[in-house]
């Protein structure tokens, strides 16, 4: 029985509050998105049985209704019939779910957005500098060596410039000039500056700014145990306006909050200038008055600010790593400081206690802490059904096993939130384990795995490491679940091609293998590859067929041919997906990728539009393989009769 489309939305629209309730409405190629005003108005296990509505869910600030291709788009347009909206794009929906977040979440996202496209980079360097760190170590006469030095230099240029590559992605992710967002974090740790991870170093700053000990030359000074930097006169400051708002003359190396802050600033004022300054003046104006006034507001605004905050910080700690409680409380809040920028002056709290008592017990709470992200970010790693998702979080996990936590803070466990709590809270439990057992390291600036060469109790910091870590894992474990991609298609585990005897003969021009049958017809493989049973499709709505029975492909050729002769119902706005009906009322559904509607079309090209009558074997969208990967998205194409429940009497062909 046909179903009726103005029943099923008149049925949601009852069920989900009224027309007042939502704030937008889209669809895509098989879901209703609705974003809702109150959930609590939302009568959940009505909507699961109304008839259309094969299974839903929560997503992105989006309640999704399963409906099926060919179908949802009517049911679309009845819904909007009945509340009085006007269509919206999946954008439209996107934007004002991102409104109704959290504030927690919409605080975080952009933090998100930026690292996203920069994980490569600083998951590479994260692994390396733990490596030649932890190989230095171990073998010392290798840290003397050419070939060390080259090592070191490779492994931590991504450290080293990571306010530049960070300034670049923050000016994409706010609309920003990508080139003036590299000026801005350029500028930031620019060699005139004296470098943000020595501030707290009075040699450091007595060297870099040439100032006598005592009317003693800097470099021939041998004990700088008693030079402090107060005894220095403090930091060197420009006095560009008087006395008032001095400007320390300190770089943001290491910093990630602050340069975002000010690409931020930037990208509102280039806006702001390109709406006000006339077009004749507006190509050398705008760039000159946005870098010189971003220039001021870092160094005047963000830098006293965050100056202060280094300063209550470091004396915080030093109250706090001297009892078990305190402990606690670091071992929690040190992944925050971590995504401040600030954990670099830690080292001072460390060489202090070297100097004092030849132990350092700050060193376990730190090593508790980073090796708790690690547990998190392992936990999403192995939980992940996401084939991009699982190949960050892996590599970054083991960076921050190596004590460089920033891929995985940054890239996964802040990205998700749920895994920086359970490491916040792993690293409390080991820290206090690690204060009462009263461990410590014989020098300072190394964590995790590489801390076995330094720490005076080897059984001991595997206990604790063990407890940060295990504590860490199974709290994420527990509480992280994976949301629904936005775009639910199947996959395959590989980008690459089907075995040969798989792959399609020379001589073929379409694919010739039947791969479903039913009594109203034979459905053909729509491309050339390896066929894959549905219950293999790493996604729980295809796996579970409540989009229909079918398979999937793993293609070896970019082409996708009509499956039967019959009628296009469909095509996804994105390219990605095309329904066809044919013969005996058989509703097929057609998904190239996954999550490639991110893709925005880019690689897909369609040659039918909805209403087209085609026959058998012919082209119907090509797809790039190499662009789909390079996005980070298997290519594995879905063919689902979606009305299969109609067939009993249907054969899955492998």
């Amino acid at each position: 029985m046909a179903l009726d489309y103005r029943k099923c939305a008149q049925e949601i629209v009852d069920h989900i509050g009224g027309r007042e309730n939502v704030a937008q409405a889209a669809h895509c190629a098989t879901r209703l998105r609705l974003v809702i005003k109150d959930n609590s108005k939302v009568d959940k296990k009505y909507l699961d049985n109304v008839d259309g509505v094969k299974g839903m869910f929560e997503s992105n600030g989006q309640l999704q209704l399963i409906i099926g291709t060919g179908t949802v788009n009517k049911v679309y347009d009845e819904f909007l019939s009945i509340t009085g909206m006007t269509a919206a794009t999946k954008d439209d929906v996107k934007a004002a779910a991102a409104a109704r977040q959290p504030l927690w979440k919409r605080l975080l996202k952009p933090i998100g957005d930026v690292f996203v496209p920069i994980l490569p980079a600083i998951v590479a360097s994260g692994l390396m500098m733990g490596l030649v760190e932890a190989l230095g170590k171990a073998v010392p006469g290798f840290a003397n060596t050419d070939w060390y030095a080259f090592l070191d230099m490779v492994a931590n240029t991504a450290f080293a410039y990571l306010p530049v590559i960070v300034a670049i992605s923050a000016a994409r992710v706010f609309g920003g000039n990508i080139f003036l967002g590299a000026v801005i974090g350029l500028l930031m740790i620019h060699s005139g500056l004296l470098n943000g991870w020595s501030v707290g170093s009075a040699e450091a700053v007595s060297k870099f700014f040439n100032i006598p000990v005592n009317g003693i030359n800097p470099y021939l000074v041998e004990d700088w145990s008693e030079v402090t930097i107060a005894s220095l006169g403090g930091i060197p400051k420009w006095h560009l306006f008087g006395k008032f708002l001095p400007i320390a003359r300190t770089g943001y190396q290491g910093h990630v909050i602050p340069v975002m802050i000010a690409v931020l600033f930037m990208s509102k004022l280039v806006k702001w200038l390109h709406d006000h300054v006339p077009e004749m003046i507006d190509l050398f104006v705008t760039p000159l008055t946005t870098v010189f006034v971003t220039a001021l507001f870092t160094f005047i605004v963000i830098g006293p600010i965050f100056s202060t905050l280094e300063t209550w910080v470091l004396a915080g700690a030093r109250v706090l790593v001297r009892n078990p409680v305190g402990a606690c409380v670091m071992g929690a809040i040190y992944p925050w400081t971590v995504v401040m920028g600030l954990h670099h002056m830690y080292n001072v709290i460390e060489a202090g206690m070297l100097a004092e008592t030849g132990l350092n017990t700050w060193m376990p709470i730190a090593s508790a802490a980073n090796f708790a992200q690690f547990g998190a970010c392992l936990a999403v790693g192995i939980k992940a059904r996401n084939q991009k998702t699982k190949a960050v979080a892996i590599p970054s996990s083991l960076s921050a096993a190596l004590g460089i936590t920033e891929p995985a803070i940054f890239g996964v466990n802040m990205r998700f939130f749920k895994p920086f709590v359970a490491g916040m809270i792993g690293g409390a439990a080991g820290a206090i384990f690690g204060a009462i057992s009263g461990i410590g390291a014989t020098s300072y600036g190394v964590t995790g795995i590489p801390g076995f060469l330094t720490i005076n109790n080897i059984p001991i910091y595997c206990v604790l490491l063990a407890i940060s870590g295990g504590v860490a894992f199974a709290i994420a474990n527990a509480i992280w679940r994976e949301e629904q991609p936005e775009e639910v298609v199947a996959t395959a585990p590989d980008a690459g091609g089907a075995p040969a005897e798989k792959q399609a003969p020379a001589a073929a021009k379409v694919p010739e293998n039947v791969v479903i049958s039913c009594g109203a017809g034979e459905i053909l493989a729509p491309s050339f590859g390896m066929v894959i049973p549905r219950e293999e499709i790493p996604d729980e709505t295809f796996a579970s067929g409540v989009l229909g029975d079918g398979v999937a492909i793993k293609p070896v050729s970019n082409e996708v041919y009509a499956p039967f002769d019959g009628t296009i119902s469909t095509v996804a706005e994105s390219k990605h997906a095309i329904g066809i009906s044919g013969a005996g009322d058989m509703e097929l559904l057609i998904h190239v990728g996954v999550d490639t509607v991110a893709m925005n079309g880019d690689g897909f090209e369609v040659f039918v539009k909805e209403g087209d009558e085609v026959k058998a074997g012919q082209k119907l969208m090509t797809f790039d393989r190499k662009k789909i990967a390079a996005a980070g998205h298997p290519d594995c194409v879905v063919t689902l009769l979606t009305n299969s429940d109609d067939y009993p009497d249907l054969k899955i062909n492998l």
